[in-house]
């Protein structure tokens, strides 16, 4: 149940919270749309999480699309109608045209209904990393601080969530144009996975490479180690692609390297799913930078 003499924080499912996470942080997800093959659109928040992978590894392919003006407008115009503020934590500009549409939205609104607070914030992030400070954001406000206490320390912080990704087969990052034909031929055959990040500007950078498995995920934990502010004190996310045994091993090296106690750990949605694939896992702290 949403606090009524608090304002909503909103995100949308580019975040990769579930339900049942949303409901414990008190918090309303707006569902990105996807299809698969010549499929329905249907809302990224409500899925069968096991069956959308099994489909990818069959050979089904996955488009998503980014929330449109209508969609938007509704979605925001019911919260402020229902005599709430709102804080909007959006899916990274640099992978969706969602924010910006927003943030037109949001100034329309504000103008119809100037005594409500609308805030619309580009979370720069992607999956739980972007959950993760949807996370930070809420309990902010179950701290009593205000909707431009939070909005502020959003903004200050988003650049400190730091993301780290490795991919298990990179026909889905070659099909968004992320690695080459060629790179990726190459790499299938030599075992070759990239290691990627989410920069400043909200998008997916390749950076390195390692050879295997477990050595790309070591080397999630090894930029965290360079990076993390205080990370025995803080609370880290882990998501993965139907690669539930990836992300515990990354856990359990989180755990031992650095001491880290709070670590939560669930799936990439299908917006997010649909371009990175089966088998990829992702960590999510914050640091003194990306």
């Amino acid at each position: 149940m949403l606090m009524v003499d608090s304002f909503i924080i909103l995100t949308d499912s580019g975040s990769d919270i579930t339900q049942e996470m949303a409901e414990n942080m008190q918090v309303q997800i707006m569902p990105l749309m996807y299809t698969l093959d010549e499929g329905d659109p249907m809302p990224g928040d409500k899925v069968d999480i096991k069956d959308f992978y099994r489909q990818l590894r069959e050979g089904k392919s996955a488009k998503t699309s980014a929330a449109n003006y209508e969609d938007l407008t509704r979605t925001l115009e019911t919260i402020v109608c229902g005599g709430h503020d709102v804080l909007y934590i959006a899916f990274s500009s640099g992978l969706s045209s969602t924010a910006g549409t927003a943030t037109l939205v949001a100034g329309e609104l504000c103008e119809k209904y100037p005594e409500r607070k609308i805030f619309v914030v580009d979370s720069l992030a992607a999956s739980l990393g972007h959950g993760l400070l949807v996370y930070l954001a809420a309990r902010c406000r179950a701290e009593g601080k205000s909707i431009e206490q939070v909005r502020d320390f959003v903004m200050e912080n988003r650049l400190r969530l730091c993301h780290w990704f490795t991919v298990d087969d990179l026909h889905h990052l070659k099909r968004g144009g992320r690695v080459s034909a060629a790179t990726a031929a190459i790499g299938t055959m030599l075992s070759i996975k990239p290691v990627l990040h989410v920069d400043d500007a909200g998008h997916l950078i390749n950076v390195s490479k390692a050879r295997g498995r477990k050595a790309s995920l070591a080397a999630l934990v090894e930029h965290m180690e360079k990076t993390a502010i205080d990370p025995a004190g803080q609370t880290v996310f882990i998501s993965h692609g139907d690669a539930l045994e990836d992300a515990q091993l990354v856990a359990q090296m989180v755990r031992e390297k650095m001491g880290v106690q709070d670590i939560q750990i669930g799936y990439i949605g299908p917006v997010i799913g649909a371009h990175s694939g089966p088998g990829t896992v992702a960590l999510f702290f914050l640091g003194t930078q990306r």
